[in-house]
């Protein structure tokens, strides 16, 4: 986890990559349309409120948050759809402060081990406007509400109540790899 544009997405692929960690992924669900080059499945599960519903209905809902967006409210959450067995595999997922604390109240602090990622302010908001550019159609409103809102939801004092501790610094891409991949490999889960 981490603020946006710290470079979750990048490190998140690498490391599933690696056939050393054999990691595996969970794909979170969320109501947000889907962006260009993202495909069903993959980056999430792309469902409507009516699907949320019905998943919430049946139990299976392990954690949700919604973004009041510049273009409507979007839910992100994890399903416990099948897709996560611990006696099997070792997973990676992406998300929030939020999220880590529910996923680990779920399913157990032996389980679910926090990994934040930190990057200077600057660079993130470089590296936000970059990507949303790059969008078929930009929402640069969406854009700036995200980099505000993470000042709030990854706040040192949230970060603390959920015991996160250990940082990951992202100034040199490899070597965050490498270290993240060590933090890993010596967990005992």
């Amino acid at each position: 986890m981490g603020k946006s544009s710290s470079g979750k997405d990048t490190i998140y692929r690498m490391l599933l990559e690696s056939s050393e960690l054999k990691l595996n992924s969970i794909v979170p669900y969320t109501t947000r349309p889907i962006r260009f080059g993202e495909k069903e499945g993959k980056e999430y599960h792309f469902v409507d409120d009516n699907d949320l519903k019905t998943l919430e209905d049946e139990g299976k809902v392990v954690e949700k948050r919604v973004y009041h967006t510049c273009h409507g409210d979007w839910t992100y959450f994890t399903v416990d759809d099948g897709q996560i067995d611990f006696s099997q595999n070792d997973y990676i997922v992406i998300g929030t402060v939020e999220s880590f604390s529910k996923i680990q109240s779920y399913f157990g602090k032996e389980k679910v081990v926090p990994i934040y990622i930190e990057v200077d302010d600057g660079i993130r908001l470089q590296r936000a406007l970059t990507r949303e550019m790059s969008q078929k159609e930009p929402k640069y409103a969406e854009m700036c509400r995200r980099f505000l809102a993470d000042a709030e939801d990854f706040s040192e004092e949230k970060l603390k109540e959920a015991g996160i501790i250990k940082r990951f610094k992202n100034e040199a891409l490899e070597d965050t790899i490498e270290n993240i991949s060590s933090f890993i490999k010596n967990q005992e889960i």
